[in-house]
């Protein structure tokens, strides 16, 4: 009889302690990401009008840290860099395809709300800002056989982020993590051609951010 009294006991202590978080705690995750945009674009102006961009998607390694100010508030700043290709999408510059790459730096703050803190469960929603500088930026070879040399820059851009996520018990300091971000980001691409001239697009990039990684209680 004493022994199955004891039995919840034993069971208890032997389960994996939660690694919840609380006010005052450094949450530190390892992600890979994969960047995805969902872009749309003007014309590349003057010289190729109704001639739009597309950017591919991007693979990365990302490295995020979150303060929790309160059991159920954090804030969360994330730092990845990853490099994009864009290519004409018809007439003359499709016909050329890759067009250029930059690399892409956007440090994105975000408030969270964490719905479960004590939970082995815990799932969370964000917003907050971002930054976006572009740099590295370069003209493809097949774009300079086409127009002769040229000079490409991206200007850099100020905009809103939203973010869900979840955090998944492994053990007592170490958890699972799922998260994914919609990060608004909208640049102005310009290409200074030895053979057209000055052209220029608008962007919007507002990617979609896909993470899946292993987060530390610290």
């Amino acid at each position: 009889m004493r022994a199955l009294t004891l039995l919840p006991l034993i069971a208890l202590a032997a389960a994996p302690s939660a690694a919840y978080a609380e006010a005052g705690d450094v949450l530190l995750r390892v992600r890979a990401v994969v960047v995805s945009p969902t872009e749309s674009s003007g014309s590349i102006l003057p010289a190729f009008p109704g001639e739009e961009v597309e950017v591919t998607d991007s693979f990365a390694p990302e490295v995020d840290i979150t303060y929790m100010a309160t059991d159920h508030i954090g804030f969360e700043l994330i730092a990845a860099t990853t490099k994009h290709d864009f290519s004409g999408t018809s007439g003359t510059t499709g016909g050329i395809g890759q067009l250029g790459s930059t690399w892409v730096l956007p440090p994105t703050l975000t408030a969270q709300y964490h719905f479960a803190p004590e939970s082995s469960v815990r799932p969370y929603i964000g917003a907050g800002i971002n930054y976006t500088a572009f740099y590295s930026e370069d003209a493809t070879s097949a774009l300079e056989a086409a127009v002769g040399p040229t000079s490409v820059s991206l200007s850099d851009s100020w905009g809103w982020a939203l973010q869900a996520g979840v955090d998944i018990d492994l053990n007592e300091d170490i958890f699972l993590n799922f998260d994914v971000k919609y990060i608004d980001i909208d640049t102005t691409a310009t290409l200074v051609t030895g053979g057209a001239g000055t052209q220029s697009v608008d962007i919007d990039l507002d990617p979609l951010v896909f993470g899946i990684g292993i987060g530390f209680r610290l």
